[in-house]
């Protein structure tokens, strides 16, 4: 019995060491990928979480950057994701070149999503995409930071591309 056991902790062992050669030759591990996916999660989180504390903050276009007093949309994209690590540039024409492309139909929280509202081919409006169907940004005098619905919106129907950057 004792022999048995012997063997069978022995195969184990020669299991999991065969198992981490390949995974290391083959230059890839799981655990990076999971945990890349926990911090990306974690990140889109707490951005989301900056940008609801200034639900309410004044709408003002051109507003400046770092400034909290007010935000028009892209002054408010880049600094809650400033807050959290991630460099964005100014405007939102300039913003829909940054990360990557990512589908309507892949959409996660965090993302990026950028509309033409004045339909002239040139973007002009960016907000975040909470999950849940949900935009959290700011476009109006008198409404400011704002949660709205995607579906249907104005921002869904002049839609141009949306950009994963976390």
């Amino acid at each position: 019995m004792i022999n048995s056991k012997k063997t069978r902790f022995s195969k184990v062992i020669a299991g999991i060491g065969i198992s981490l050669s390949i995974a290391i030759s083959a230059g890839s591990f799981a655990l990076p990928q999971e945990v890349q996916a926990a911090t990306s999660s974690s990140t889109a989180s707490n951005v989301i979480a900056t940008g609801k504390k200034y639900i309410g903050v004044p709408y003002k276009f051109g507003a400046s950057s770092g400034i909290t007093s007010s935000f028009d949309c892209s002054s408010f994209t880049q600094y809650v994701y400033k807050k959290n690590g991630i460099s964005l540039p100014r405007s939102s024409k300039q913003q829909a070149k940054s990360g990557y492309y990512v589908s309507r139909s892949n959409l996660k929280a965090g993302d990026l999503i950028f509309s033409d509202t004045n339909r002239d081919g040139i973007i002009n409006h960016v907000s975040i995409y909470i999950g849940n169907g949900k935009l959290l940004h700011t476009y109006r005098v008198g409404v400011g930071v704002t949660i709205s619905t995607f579906a249907g919106s104005t921002w869904d129907k002049t839609y141009v591309t949306a950009r994963r950057v976390i």
